[in-house]
């Protein structure tokens, strides 16, 4: 059955630990073991996810793709901990996360997970610079350094002469690049980025496009959730998800300008 009506009866419950479980291996920035999210009880009971295995080495860009509710949103706010799996585990630096308690989880995404959102989420009434600063703030870094952490970043990604600007004052572009800001601001070791570009023209979607490129080169670990296979042929990976389940995980080519090669194929 498909996810709209799939497993709504007759399915047994698991017990027992995930194949596979225990500590990530060495170089493994992200890692889900069984990892499985059902909503619902009884007959209403849907899998979300369900029993994803997934290794991420450090410095990869995976992109996660599939069809509008696959479970693409699902899986990233699991492996980032804003939500919790009914089963399996997440593995982040060697460090299994899926059972901290809420406090302790909280400070482990402020430090360690940066997420960009499809529609932003910057705080309406903050600048730009202000907004890239209160992650760092609310890590424990000192004002000044939080704001020369801000500056620089918002000069990488090309809006040095607007960090003083509201969101309402930026178009979509320049927000998302604010919003990538911000997640880079405490150094994560993972970036989650939930379809960074669905809500950006063509000209917005290259800009970050090249800014992703450039982590990538940088080896920053990056997660994407994308519908568009042109944002995925940007990565080193490629996860194809339908109705919770990877069904095709394909390495795309290993030459480090592969990504911008991509990008730079597109036809305007």
């Amino acid at each position: 059955m498909t996810r709209d009506g799939r497993r709504l009866r007759g399915r047994s419950r698991r017990t027992g630990t995930p194949r596979g479980s225990g500590a990530q291996p060495a170089g493994t920035a992200l890692r889900a073991v069984g990892l499985t999210r059902s909503y619902g009880r009884g007959e209403s009971l849907l899998w979300a996810v369900d029993r994803v295995d997934l290794d991420v080495p450090a410095g990869q860009t995976l992109a996660v793709t599939g069809p509008s509710g696959c479970g693409k949103s699902t899986l990233l706010q699991l492996l980032g901990g804003l939500d919790r799996p009914t089963e399996g585990e997440v593995w982040l630096g060697g460090r299994r996360i899926d059972h901290l308690g809420e406090r302790a989880l909280a400070g482990l995404r402020c430090r360690s997970v940066g997420f960009v959102f499809q529609s932003f989420h910057l705080m309406d009434e903050l600048t730009a610079a202000e907004n890239v600063e209160l992650p760092a703030l609310l890590a424990g870094s000192s004002p000044r350094a939080a704001r020369r952490r801000a500056a620089g970043l918002l000069d990488r990604v090309g809006l040095a002469d607007r960090a003083r600007h509201l969101p309402s004052e930026l178009s979509g572009g320049q927000r998302q690049r604010v919003a990538i800001a911000r997640a880079l601001v405490n150094e994560p070791l993972v970036v989650l980025a939930d379809e960074p570009t669905g809500n950006l023209d063509s000209a917005a979607t290259r800009d970050i496009l090249h800014l992703f490129d450039e982590l990538r080169a940088a080896g920053q670990t990056l997660v994407m959730a994308t519908h568009d296979e042109r944002v995925a042929a940007t990565a080193d990976r490629v996860v194809s998800l339908r109705d919770g389940v990877p069904v095709d995980d394909t390495r795309l080519a290993d030459d480090a300008g592969a990504g911008l090669g991509a990008l730079l194929s597109w036809e305007d």
